[in-house]
């Protein structure tokens, strides 16, 4: 039996033996047909009426993964204070009351409550975690990044955690973007559904990263990573991302031409059976056995008068649609145009694993309004803070890397530069390029938390966060 999100079956009741084995017909099916279309001889399933497998679990029981170590819900939920030190203003520790336009140098699980208990609420969150590697990363500078080594249970209960915490943090229109590899994409479906619920399941998103060079010897070059796209609620923010069709699918799909310009023919009815206008006559024809007229006879009048209805040799009407000039077509869940940086000219901070920027720009202008909070946990290079600033959002970034927190805080003060001017930088160089060097403007006004307890065990690091602020 499947389930109601997939396809909707119920039993007749009709039961037909055949040479031992049970037929039973399906009335009804999520395929745009009614029941009687679905009751025909085609329309059975074969079951053996003797020797029935086990029993199956209900349909609607929830599905979970277990194993030992699983915080129950209210102890993640848990209040956990936590104090920061925010650069720039007073070396006295501040609660942890953390507004907009921030850069937290602290553990997302600390960071993440500390956002809950301000009252922050966020309309996307997007995060780009560790894929359960097992490596080491570092940046173009060969500082070491972040250490990758979390796997099994650990991983997918680190994950959990912050999982529960977002969708607190999430206002009810929000919506989570979790960036994956391949390694762990299937656990992590699992563990959103059962923390957002199957039902605010949206898409999963196939991105191409890379191009066709990424060989390997015994098995498929990987050229894919993944993005689960969930929301709060079925009312969530949805600004429909679109691109522009390619010439070759506009010349295969508009392939007529007649004096009023580039035209599609397309059918006038659709399956399924209709009472009423959509299923009576028109020009003395009935609809297809099995169809219905699209449009009422009154809008098909309309288009014939238009010049819009395109009548066949043997009288076969089919409607004109031409292609407009700003045709664009909806942006679907393979991404093939959103590629990491794979030549000279790309602007990039350096930081292992930053994404694509317009990609994330397109992520944050789909799945937030302007004036919006939007919070990256995994905060990196800076990338979606960095999007959420130009479009006019407000943002907060967390991460427990110095290096990601330097590189942010880098990126939304001075840019970034080009892949091609990449060089590693020695000791007495400056931290920022100079203001002849800057290859982008910025213009964000913006905080800097860290972790009291971090800040002090790191001294040096708080005073390079300080002297890049100054």
């Amino acid at each position: 039996m499947f389930s109601d999100a997939f396809l909707c079956f119920s039993w007749s009741g009709n039961k037909d033996y055949n040479n031992g084995l049970l037929v039973t017909k399906i009335t009804n099916m999520a395929v745009g047909l009614n029941k009687t279309e679905l009751a025909g001889e085609n329309s059975v399933l074969a079951t053996k009426s003797h020797h029935q497998s086990p029993p199956l679990p209900p349909a609607r029981v929830k599905i979970s993964i277990s194993y030992p170590g699983k915080l129950a819900e209210p102890e993640v939920l848990a209040t956990v204070k936590t104090t920061y030190k925010k650069i720039g203003q007073s070396k006295d520790k501040v609660a942890g009351k953390i507004g907009p336009n921030s850069i937290i140098w602290a553990d997302n699980w600390f960071g993440l409550h500390s956002l809950i208990e301000s009252g922050n609420k966020a309309q996307l969150v997007y995060i780009d975690p560790p894929y359960a590697t097992g490596f080491d990363f570092e940046s173009r500078s060969q500082e070491h990044a972040y250490n990758d080594s979390l796997t099994g249970a650990a991983y997918i209960e680190f994950m959990r955690r912050r999982f529960i915490l977002i969708r607190e943090l999430l206002d009810d229109n929000g919506s989570l973007y979790v960036h994956i590899g391949s390694q762990m994409v299937a656990e992590l479906k699992v563990v959103l559904d059962e923390v957002f619920g199957p039902k605010n399941f949206r898409n999963l998103i196939t991105r191409r990263k890379c191009s066709s060079k990424n060989f390997t010897k015994y098995q498929y070059p990987n050229l894919v990573d993944y993005l689960l796209f969930y929301s709060k609620s079925d009312r969530y923010i949805w600004n429909q991302p679109t691109t522009t069709p390619e010439p070759a699918w506009i010349e295969k799909e508009y392939n007529k031409v007649d004096e009023r310009g580039q035209h599609k023919l397309v059918p006038i009815h659709a399956p399924g059976t209709r009472r009423g206008e959509t299923g009576g006559e028109w020009r003395g024809m009935m609809p297809p056995p099995g169809k219905h007229w699209q449009y009422v006879p009154d809008k098909l009048e309309e288009f014939d008068k238009r010049g819009e209805m395109h009548w066949s040799k043997t009288g076969n009407p089919r409607r004109k649609v031409y292609l407009s000039a700003d045709k664009m077509l909806p942006l679907t869940d393979y991404w093939e145009n959103f590629r990491d940086a794979h030549h000279q000219s790309i602007l990039i901070t350096g930081y292992p694993t930053e994404k694509n920027f317009d990609m994330m720009k397109m992520i944050v202008g789909a799945s937030s309004n302007p004036g919006g909070l939007v919070v990256d946990p995994f905060n990196g290079s800076g990338s979606t803070i960095h999007a959420a600033e130009l479009l006019g959002r407000k943002w907060i970034g967390i991460d427990q890397s110095f290096v990601a927190a330097k590189t942010s805080v880098s990126r939304m003060i001075d840019g970034r530069q080009p892949m091609g001017d990449y060089i590693k930088k020695t000791e007495t160089d400056n931290l920022f390029p100079s203001p002849s060097e800057k290859h982008e403007i910025t213009d964000a006004d913006f905080n800097v938390y860290v972790d009291s307890e971090i800040s002090e065990s790191f001294p040096a690091e708080f005073a390079d966060l300080s002297l890049l602020m100054a």
